[in-house]
C-alpha cells in the first residue's frame, strides 16, 4: 500500500511541474521548491530503509569479523604462552637429565672402575696361584726324575757328592 502512495506522489510531483513559461519565471520558485522537497521526501522514503539497513549489516559484518580476528588473537596468545611454558619446562627437563646422566655416568664409571680393579686382583692372586702351582708341580717333577735317576744307579755309587750333583744338574 505505501508503495501506491509512493507512486501517486511522484505523478503528482510531474504534475506540480513547472511548465517553463517566461511569463511566470519569477514565481515559480516556491512550486520548484516544494517540487524539490516533495522529490528529496520520496528519494528519502524510498531510499533510507535499504540504506540504513545496508550500512547496518555491514557495520554488523565489520564488527563481527573485528571479533572474529580478536578471537584468534587471544586464542593464539593464549597457545604461544602455552607452548613457551611447555618450551620452558622442555628446558628445565633438559637441564635436569644432563645433571642426573652425569651423575649416572659417574656411577656406572665408579662401579666400572671398581669391578676392573676386583677383576685385576682376582687374575693377579690367580696368577700367584698358578704360578705357585706349576713351580710345586715343576719341583715334583724334578724330585720324581732326580728318584728315578738315583734309584737307577747302583745304590752301592750313591753317597752325598753325587747326590749334590744330580740336584745341581736338575735345577740349572
Amino acid at each position: 500500500m505505501s508503495r501506491v502512495l509512493v507512486f501517486m506522489l511522484m505523478m503528482s510531483t510531474i504534475a506540480l511541474a513547472s511548465s517553463g513559461n517566461a511569463e511566470n519565471a519569477g514565481t515559480d520558485i516556491v512550486q520548484r521548491t516544494v517540487n524539490f522537497f516533495l522529490f528529496a521526501g520520496l528519494i528519502w522514503y524510498l531510499v533510507a530503509e535499504p540504506v540504513k539497513n545496508y550500512f547496518s549489516s555491514r557495520s554488523q559484518t565489520i564488527a563481527d569479523e573485528m571479533q572474529k580476528v580478536q578471537d584468534k588473537l587471544k586464542e593464539s596468545l593464549t597457545l604461544k604462552k602455552d607452548a613457551l611454558a611447555r618450551i620452558s619446562d622442555a628446558e628445565k627437563f633438559a637441564e635436569d637429565l644432563v645433571v642426573s646422566s652425569k651423575k649416572e655416568n659417574k656411577i656406572i664409571n665408579d662401579n666400572i672402575m671398581a669391578q676392573c680393579d676386583a677383576d685385576l686382583e682376582i687374575l693377579s692372586k690367580q696368577q700367584v696361584v698358578l704360578l705357585d702351582f706349576e713351580q710345586r708341580k715343576m719341583i715334583r717333577a724334578v724330585i720324581e726324575e732326580t728318584l728315578d735317576e738315583v734309584l737307577s744307579k747302583s745304590s752301592d755309587s750313591f753317597d752325598k757328592e753325587a747326590m749334590a750333583n744330580v740336584i745341581l744338574k736338575k735345577v740349572a
